[in-house]
């Protein structure tokens, strides 16, 4: 141990390993703080969608900060709610009917048109329905009307999919004809827009709530996929899975081989004979297949996965390399006085055998994690992820099943990747240069 010791006091002398460890506390720290901000059953809540939970998210928008380049100035999302902020008049009209009018002006400064619009109500009644009619203003005073309809107790009236309204728009999207400029139909008219809703209700308790959605192009700091998720629950929360998921499966197969080895090495004969015949069968097994098979024939959970990673990485090729050494190990002077005064078996293999090894088994650990890491995306790339878990390989899944690359949505990819490519170069860099300092054939004086 006083090698290791003596050997980590090393690294701040190598630029590589001290990037290394910078770049993995960073990702120790965003892990931390994934678990702390978002518990993990809200995170599988969120990664899971469903009704009500991604309602005021657009769908396929670029990250917030493409806005900080310049010449950017792509819309962000917009609420109005009765619920909050936005007014309601009640006029009282006869026979017990009440006419209720709702008005949400907003300020409209981008350059390009929103991905959609979208208005929500809750309507309280008993028996008879509200009626409403919608008005568009623009900032040019131009009236166009939206419709009118009965409303139910909960209604999505989604402006971008109206056929009706298009037609009046002379064909134009309605995100786009009700925002063009007149004159030049490509370009926004910037300015003060305004949605008129005028309702009849026909009971003295009814009431009802609308909220307004105009949806952006961007937001968050990933974006979104195209079921309305913000990708960076998924990389936010991918960041302890991942390491978690490496650093268990390192530490449950690299300890359990050096034991292995260690114990194979000291009683020898028939039990080293064992080790070695099970060590020759499992290294022409195929991981990757056995491990589809698995995911395909019996579960998809991460942890189930894990556990056969583990079960074939303990008796791995590096039980040999671990048996040359200690070979060596076992004709050390130090061995001999250990038995002189009566050290038993396991006390040997444990106190004297193991941690004269532990130097060389560092590097190879931390080596071990981002392969590991890697090995967990490709599953999921496959399509054998955990189907819970928000991962970095479940995000660069599902783009590539929904064709995101074809359709020019390049953070759905890029983002995910940049974890996967910064997770390894920081294991990579300190770990090549533990091997350089532990390994006497590439250390450098």
């Amino acid at each position: 141990m006083t090698a290791l010791r003596q050997g980590l006091k090393q690294l701040g002398r190598h630029p590589s390993a001290v990037v290394g460890i910078i770049i993995i506390v960073g990702l120790i720290c965003l892990a931390i703080y994934a678990v702390t901000t978002i518990p993990y059953g809200e995170a599988i809540r969120l990664w899971r969608g469903g009704e009500g939970v991604w309602d005021e998210s657009p769908r396929n928008a670029l990250p917030g900060w493409v806005n900080l380049l310049p010449g950017t100035n792509l819309p962000n999302t917009l609420v109005l709610s009765t619920k909050n902020g936005v007014s309601k008049s009640v006029e009282v009209l006869p026979a017990g009917v009440k006419a209720v009018g709702v008005a949400m002006p907003f300020d409209y400064w981008y350059d390009d048109f929103p991905s959609e619009l979208a208005l929500f109500f809750e309507a309280r009644f008993d028996r008879w329905k509200p009626k409403v009619s919608m008005f568009w203003l623009t900032p040019d005073r131009r009236q166009i009307p939206l419709g009118e309809r009965s409303l139910s107790a909960s209604e999505r009236y989604s402006i971008s999919l109206d056929p009706r309204l298009r037609e009046r728009l002379r064909g134009q999207l309605p995100e786009v004809g009700l925002f063009a400029d007149p004159t030049k139909k490509t370009i926004v008219l910037k300015g003060r827009y305004e949605l008129v809703i005028e309702a009849l209700v026909f009971e003295e308790a009814s009431d009802i709530d609308a909220k307004l959605v105009v949806y952006g192009k961007v937001k968050g700091l990933a974006g979104t996929d195209d079921r309305r998720r913000d990708l960076w629950i998924a990389l936010l929360w991918g960041t302890p899975i991942a390491l978690a998921f490496g650093l268990l499966a390192a530490v449950g197969s690299t300890i359990t081989t050096l034991i292995i080895a260690a114990i194979g090495v000291w009683y020898g004969r028939w039990v080293d004979a064992v080790i070695q015949r099970i060590t020759e069968v499992n290294a022409i097994l195929p991981g990757l297949p056995i491990l589809i098979l698995v995911g395909t024939f019996y579960s998809r959970s991460i942890w189930v996965m894990l556990g056969v990673i583990v079960l074939l990485g303990i008796f791995s090729l590096s039980i040999k390399v671990y048996r040359s050494i200690f070979l060596q190990v076992k004709e050390a002077p130090y061995i001999e006085a250990a038995r002189a005064y009566g050290a038993g078996n396991l006390r040997i293999v444990f106190r004297y055998m193991v941690p004269k090894v532990v130097p060389v088994l560092v590097p190879q650990f931390v080596l071990l994690i981002p392969s590991l890491v890697f090995l967990e995306a490709a599953l999921a790339i496959l399509g054998l992820g955990d189907p819970v878990l928000p991962t970095w390989g479940k995000v660069l899944n599902d783009a590539f099943q929904s064709g995101a690359l074809y359709k020019g949505y390049y953070h759905w990819v890029v983002m995910p990747s940049i974890f996967l490519i910064v997770t390894g170069l920081g294991f990579a860099m300190l770990g090549y240069t533990l091997d350089r300092i532990f390994n006497p054939r590439l250390r450098v004086e």
